[in-house]
C-alpha cells in the first residue's frame, strides 16, 4: 500500500505534511526525487540535476532558532541552507551552513560580516532579473549570509542574521515561508534532514 505521507515526489509542490511546511521546486532538469519523512525530516535525491531546492521549515518563517542535522553528500554544486522569502519587498534569503564546489558569494557584493553559533558569516546582496520567485518571473534581491565554518547540523539563531541585515541597509518584507533547504545545481547527490 502507498504510504502517501513518505511519497516521493519529482515535480515542483508545497505543502504541509507532520506539522512542517515543505517546499519542492525544481526546474525539471535531470532527475529529482525527494521524500517526506517523520516530523521535521526529509530526504532527497539527485541526478545530472537542473536547478532544485528543497526542504521543510514553516510558513510563514520568521526569526526562530532552527535546529537540524543530517547528512548530506553532493557531486557538484549544492548548498545547505535555511532559505526562505519575504514580499513588499519581495526578497529571497539564504543563511548558507555549507557549499561544496561553488561559493555563491563569489559574485556578490559584500556588506560586513556577522559573528553568530560559533562562527563568522559574511554577508552579501545580489540581484536576480527575470528569475522564478514566489510571485512568478521577477527580478528581485537575495540577501546572503555564509558561514566561514561548513557544517550539516546545529542550530542557527536566525534573528541575528535577520538584525544584521538590517543593519547593512537590507530590509526585509512580509515573512512568507521558510525551510531548511538542500538545494543543487547541475550536480547529483543525496541528503537528508530533521530540522525543529
Amino acid at each position: 500500500m502507498l504510504n502517501l505521507y513518505k511519497r516521493q515526489i519529482s515535480n515542483s509542490e508545497t505543502g504541509t505534511n507532520n506539522g512542517y511546511y515543505y517546499s519542492f521546486w525544481t526546474d525539471g532538469g535531470g532527475s529529482v526525487s525527494y521524500t517526506n519523512g517523520d516530523a521535521g525530516s526529509y530526504s532527497v535525491t539527485w541526478q545530472d540535476s537542473g536547478n532544485f531546492v528543497c526542504g521543510k521549515g514553516w510558513n510563514p518563517g520568521e526569526g526562530q532558532s532552527v535546529t537540524y542535522d543530517g547528512t548530506w553528500e553532493p557531486s557538484g554544486n549544492s548548498y545547505v541552507s535555511v532559505y526562505g522569502w519575504t514580499t513588499s519587498p519581495l526578497i529571497e534569503y539564504y543563511i548558507v551552513e555549507a557549499f561544496s564546489t561553488y561559493d555563491p558569494s563569489s559574485e556578490a557584493e559584500e556588506l560586513g560580516s556577522i559573528e553568530s553559533d560559533g562562527s563568522t558569516y559574511t554577508i552579501f546582496k545580489t540581484t536576480r532579473t527575470n528569475a522564478p520567485s514566489i510571485e512568478g518571473t521577477a527580478t528581485f534581491t537575495q540577501f546572503w549570509s555564509v558561514r566561514a565554518d561548513h557544517r550539516t547540523s546545529g542550530t542557527v539563531t536566525v534573528q541575528n542574521h535577520f538584525d544584521a541585515w538590517a543593519q547593512s541597509g537590507l530590509e526585509l518584507g512580509t515573512h512568507n515561508y521558510m525551510i531548511l533547504a538542500t538545494e543543487g545545481y547541475q550536480s547529483s547527490g543525496s541528503a537528508s534532514f530533521t530540522v525543529s
